[in-house]
């Protein structure tokens, strides 16, 4: 288990408010809980920056009675650039036409980004979104 250190910080007393109010709506259980996560949100961003080994999430949603579009985001992901990235999806029928792909991936960000705007871009999905994270080891 890692050692904690308390510090001080100064800070506006509107800001504070702000920020209480946040840790509220958000159900943190109490402010270092808070400041913790934000400072986790942005070693998430720096490690993507850095090129280092990430994980992520990319979820599409599309009309699966497009001609042909479950077979091409498939053959994307099986692509030899990026079959390593993948290592799972889950297909959610939303609707009788919206289907949901939830794409859990790991390798590098420059990659992971390549495959994200490919899927994205491929005609008939609706909509798509890349959730970067982290794979943990770096993290406390």
């Amino acid at each position: 288990m890692s050692e904690l250190i308390r510090f001080g910080v100064s800070i506006d007393k509107a800001l504070l408010g702000k920020f209480d109010k946040l840790i509220k709506d958000r159900k943190y259980s109490n402010r270092s809980e808070a400041f913790r996560d934000l400072i986790r949100k942005d070693l998430v961003v720096q490690e993507w920056t850095a090129g280092k080994e990430v994980a992520g999430a990319i979820t599409l949603i599309y009309d699966h009675h497009k001609s042909d579009l479950v077979n091409k985001l498939i053959e994307v992901q099986h692509d030899k650039d990026f079959s390593q990235l993948v290592i799972c999806s889950q297909h959610i029928h939303i609707d009788h036409h919206n289907c949901l792909e939830i794409i859990t991936v790991k390798g590098s960000p420059k990659k992971i980004r390549m495959l994200s705007d490919k899927l994205k871009a491929t005609k008939g999905v609706k909509h798509g979104d890349l959730t970067m994270t982290t794979t943990g080891k770096d993290m406390r």
